[in-house]
This record gives structure tokens, sequence and C-alpha cells, in this order.
């Protein structure tokens, strides 16, 4: 079938079809994914990683000091490591203890820097950090694992990869704090030198480095135990382990709560879908690059478990749309002839889940990196303020009918769909969901109900004087400053708000969750309920001291054991 020429942009996916929370729920990380952004640059740069302070005793408690040095400036990861018992052990976000507490500090801290941190950082929230911290966190350990890897290194021989893949992780964070919170730098203060310019990459650094830390910290226990015969870990299994994640609702709000932020990440990842879908052929190499990766992708979701029903029959799809996709291009030649994208994402629109569909999307940009990763610094704009007091109200009615159709289009009379309430716990100040009809606390509902207040407004705005201004009406009605501001964005913004009411008792927290930790990077979601989920950070990538430019992309989908690989060459 002969496509027609169309342009990057008219290629755009409508925000009708990307901003679905199903679909969303649905994302993979991609090349401009922050943590693959963040390698990427690390190797490009140069950066410099140092061990300022190694000062742990033979069980791998006490101190330590991992310095970063960059072209623009100096960074240091702070980090205090405890013993804990079991029974203080809690991956909540209620947990008062860790068995490791990190910050990342801007420059190099001096010996009263550290004092003053031991003295706070271990606390989390109920310490004090000041505006040279940028970046607070903490992690407990994958218990057996851990024991496991140090066991096996004290004895002289490798852990095996099978038993690393069961688990992903020595370590697993259970918050990384940053932008001004609890005494944090700010944003502004972060970005001011120059050393993290994107989103998240103070965090997605201190992460990283928390992962050398783990690794470093098994060997040094191995070898304090059996100095004589403990083994390093091999690069195989160094790189097998990423850092774990228990993410739950206190991310959710935050793309609610950022229109024009998560509207730069979306239009990002979808223009940089369009640029591939508008090449009218794929080179030899850009083929087989892909083919190669649809191979892995096999491997790697093998590797995926889940104990959750709903996300467990989503991968058992996958798995078997995959393979179906892998036996098309084998035997149907299907990337050959013209716009070969615009015919693969056609027939997965057809043919396949939301779930492959994404997958796709992520796989299809993967071999242009040239044509792509300069879109990463499109992600990390300011919000600029949109707001026109003089603009009539019959205007701002047309505005709501042309952008926030499917709003007006629900019925908020049914029970079902102000089923939940978001709201913000007292206790640790984190965003909660209540369930409207059974709990108490829906006066203090936080204004998360785009929806609903825009139909609320447009009820009252078709009930005034359409030749009246923005202005006047909010002299009366102030309360609606903060949604028309948001409604004046959005008709600049497309992706900027998710198209389904998250009130609704089908409505999935979890999907808001996956959506973000897509555009973090992370990979093997494994949600514990549709309100948290965990994920796996890092694994598969080169650790610091062997990352280059030639492999910092070396590790999308990664795949751990023997018979995972085993599989992919049978589909050869």
């Amino acid at each position: 079938m002969l496509m027609p020429a169309r342009t990057a942009t008219q290629l755009l996916r409508p925000p009708a079809t990307v901003m679905r929370l199903q679909r969303l729920g649905s994302f993979h990380q991609t090349r401009l994914s922050f943590m693959r952004c963040l390698l990427r640059r690390i190797a490009q740069e140069d950066w410099r990683l140092t061990r300022a302070l190694f000062e742990l005793d033979a069980d791998g408690y006490g101190t330590v000091v991992y310095r970063v040095a960059t072209p623009v400036g100096s960074c240091s990861l702070v980090g205090f490591s405890r013993q804990l018992d079991p029974e203080e052990r809690n991956d909540r976000v209620i947990a008062e203890k860790w068995d490791a507490t990190f910050t990342l500090l801007l420059g190099e801290p001096d010996a009263d820097d550290i004092e003053r941190l031991r003295a706070n950082v271990p606390l989390q929230e109920a310490g004090r950090v000041s505006a040279r911290e940028c970046v607070l966190s903490r992690a407990n350990k994958s218990v057996r694992l851990f024991e496991y890897v140090v066991d096996c290194l004290a004895q002289g021989h490798q852990p095996n990869l099978q038993d690393i893949a069961a688990v992903g992780y020595l370590m697993r964070t259970t918050a990384v704090y940053g932008n001004g919170k609890f005494g944090l730098s700010d944003l502004s203060n972060t970005f001011a030198g120059g050393l993290f310019r994107r989103p998240f990459e103070a965090e997605m650094l201190t992460v990283y480095l928390i992962r050398e830390f783990t690794l470093d910290l098994v060997e040094h226990i191995a070898a304090q135990r059996a100095p004589d015969q403990a083994v390093r870990l091999a690069v195989r299994q160094r790189r097998s382990f990423g850092i774990g994640n228990s993410t739950g609702l206190g991310m959710a709000p935050f793309l609610i709560a950022h229109p024009g932020l998560f509207h730069r990440w979306v239009y990002a990842r979808e223009t940089a879908i369009a640029r591939v879908l508008a090449l009218p052929a794929a080179e030899p190499a850009e083929r087989a690059a892909f083919i190669r990766l649809l191979k892995q992708a096999v491997s790697h979701v093998a590797e995926w478990h889940t104990g959750d029903s709903r996300q467990a029959a989503r991968i058992t799809r996958l798995q078997q749309e995959l393979r179906d996709l892998s036996r098309q291009m084998n035997e149907d030649g299907l990337l050959t002839g013209s716009y070969p994208w615009q015919r693969l994402q056609a027939l997965a629109a057809a043919q396949y889940s939301e779930e492959m569909q994404e997958l796709l999307h992520s796989l299809m940009i993967e071999p242009y990196g040239e044509l792509v990763d300069e879109l990463a610094d499109t992600m990390a704009d300011p919000e600029m303020p949109v707001f026109n007091p003089a603009l009539q109200l019959a205007a701002l009615c047309t505005l709501i009918e042309q952008h926030y159709d499917w709003a007006l289009a629900l019925d908020f009379t049914q029970p079902d769909a102000q089923h939940f309430f978001w709201y913000r716990s007292q206790e640790k100040e984190e965003p909660r969901l209540g369930e409207r009809h059974q709990e108490p606390g829906a006066d203090k509902e936080m204004r998360l109900d785009i929806a609903r207040e825009v139909q609320q407004l447009y009820q009252e705005l078709t009930a005034a004087d359409p030749t009246e201004s923005v202005a006047v009406f909010l002299l009366r009605q102030p309360r609606w400053r903060y949604l028309i501001r948001r409604l004046q964005l959005v008709a600049k913004h497309p992706y900027a708000e998710i198209r389904d009411n998250l009130l609704a008792a089908e409505c999935l927290a979890v999907d808001l969750l996956r959506c973000k930790l897509s555009f973090f990077g992370a990979v093997k979601f494994d949600p514990r309920s549709d309100r948290w989920t965990r994920i796996t950070m890092y694994q598969g990538a080169p650790c610091f001291a062997e990352l280059k430019s030639d492999n910092a992309d070396a590790w999308v989908l990664p795949v751990l054991s023997e018979d995972s690989a085993l599989l992919a060459d049978s589909m050869g």
C-alpha cells in the first residue's frame, strides 16, 4: 500500500488518543526517559566519579561520600549506612528508620558538613538540611538477595544470574525527594549552576550513585568476611543489579499539578514518534536494529513478573503479541517498502493491545538517536504564565467546548462518577485517595477533579453575560482563577490534560504512577495494588567506571538470565 507523504507535525497523534489514562498507563521507557538522557550526558561530558570517603566497618555500617566531577562543577552523594533490626524495616513512607540514607550535595562536603548531615540525613523528613542539598533519599536492603550475593562473593564465586533476575536489586528506595522539599534546594537554585538542567536529573543521578554504593557495599562486606578468597562482582552480574523503588500515591498528582511541564514531556515523546513515522524508508541497519530489539523484548518481557492479576494478564498478552510480530517480521518483510513505520503503527493499532502499541513506539525510535535525542532539551522549559484577563466569557466557553468536550460529556450525577476523592494526609502531608461514599474527609478534597470543576465553571459562564471579561468575572468568583489560567494554558499545550475522570470508580491511580515512571526510565512495573507499584531502575546499565558513549544506550530492555536469552534466540 502506498502511503502519502506527511510531515512529522501532521503525524502527531491527537490528544484524544494519547491522553487517556489507560494508554498513559501503558507507556514504556524511551530514549528520552530521564535515566537514559542522564547516562548519555555523563558519557558525552566525561563525568568522573571518585570515592572521596568510604568509612565502613566490617558489616558495612558507616559513612560514604561519592564525588562527581563534571565540566561545570561537582556534586557529592553523602550516605549513611546503619544496622536495622528486622522489625524496624518498613518500605512505607511512614517508616522512621532505614538501612541507608542519602543526600546529594552541590559541591563537596567538608568535615563540618558531614557531621551536620550525619545528625540530620538519617532522620529524613524529621531532620534539617540546607539549600546546598538538592536531593534526599533512603533505601532498604532486599535482605535475602543481599545476603546471598555477599555469601557468593565471600566464597569466591559469582551469584547466579537467575537468582539476581528474580529480584533485580540489592536495595530499593522508598523516596527520592527534591525541589525544595524539607528545606532542600529549590529547582531554580539546583539548575542555576548548569550542572543540572533537565527534569529530575539530580534525582536520577542520586539513584544511579546509590546503585554504585550498593554494589560497592556487597563487595566490601564480602572482602571483610573472607579477605583471602572473596571476589568482586563480574561485569555482567554488576550490570544486572538495578535499584528497586516503591512508589505510591504521593507521586500521582504531579502530572495534574504541572500541566505545562507534562505537555512538554508527552509532546517530546510524540514528536520523536512522529519524526520516525515521517521517514520514507528504513535503512538496512535501522531495520536490523529494530528486529534485534524486538527479539530482545521477547526475552525482557519473559523476565517481567508481577503478582497483580491485571498486569499479569497484560504481560501474557504482550508476550503473545511480541511473538506474533516477530514471526510476521521474518515472513512478511514488514519494514521494507515506503513509510514502513507508518505501516507498522497501523498494524499495531488494528491488531494489538495498547501495551504492545506503546512498546513498539519505544522500539521504533530507538535506532534514531541522531533524529530524536535533541528533544530531551525541550522537556524542562519552564511553564510560561498563560493568562488573558481581557478574554470575554463567550471566548472562554468556546475554549472549553473545543478542548474539554470530553469533560462536558461526563455525567457526574452518577455515584460511580464521584467515587473517589483526593486529599492530603495530615501525618505525612502525602496525597491519598478516599472513597467518597464510605470514608470521611471529602471536605478536605484536593482540587484534582479537573473534569468536574470544568463542568461547574462552564455552567456559571453560560449563565453570565457572554461579553463580560474574565477579569470582571473573577472579581465576583475569585475561586476560578486557578482553573481559568489552566484552561488558557491547555489551549496552547494540547498534551497537558489527562482526558479522563480521576474521581471515577474505574480510575486506576497506578496508571498515573506508571506514566510518570516511564518518563523516568523505569521497567518491570509490578503493581502491588491499584495505588502503588514496585519498579526497577538502571537494571542492565553500565556502571560509572565503564560508562562510555558507545554503551550509554546499550542497556535498553535488559535480559538477565540465560534462559531468557535462549528464548530470544529461538525466535531467530
